[in-house]
């Protein structure tokens, strides 16, 4: 493992590009938890499926937009410094953005 200012970008350190937001985005995930339990109740009253599917619709969406979010604090913070950086930095984390891409359009 490296050692804190060799080679590493700032979000390797720590300093992550959401902080700014971080409670904005606790507040929307303590909704989406709120969801997640409307859904199971629900569920367990057994509810008509379209209603459950047209919220678990809303859920996913909502996780979606948490996560375009972090997606985009992700490239403005932490891919810009690692491209001042240049080299294997900047490398490593566009190829780690470009991974975390695919599987959110999977």
């Amino acid at each position: 493992m490296k050692e804190p200012g060799q080679g590493l970008s700032q979000c390797d350190e720590g300093e992550h590009g959401y902080i700014t937001d971080k409670d904005r985005y606790l507040a929307r995930l303590r909704r989406i938890e709120g969801q997640a339990r409307g859904i199971h109740r629900m569920v367990d009253e057994e509810r008509y499926c379209i209603d459950i599917l047209t919220q678990i619709s809303a859920l996913t969406g909502a996780l979606e937009n948490v996560a375009v979010g972090l997606l985009e604090d992700h490239l403005r913070h932490c891919i810009a410094d690692a491209a001042r950086s240049g080299g294997d930095v900047a490398d490593e984390k566009i190829r780690e953005a470009s991974q975390a891409i695919q599987r959110l359009v999977r």
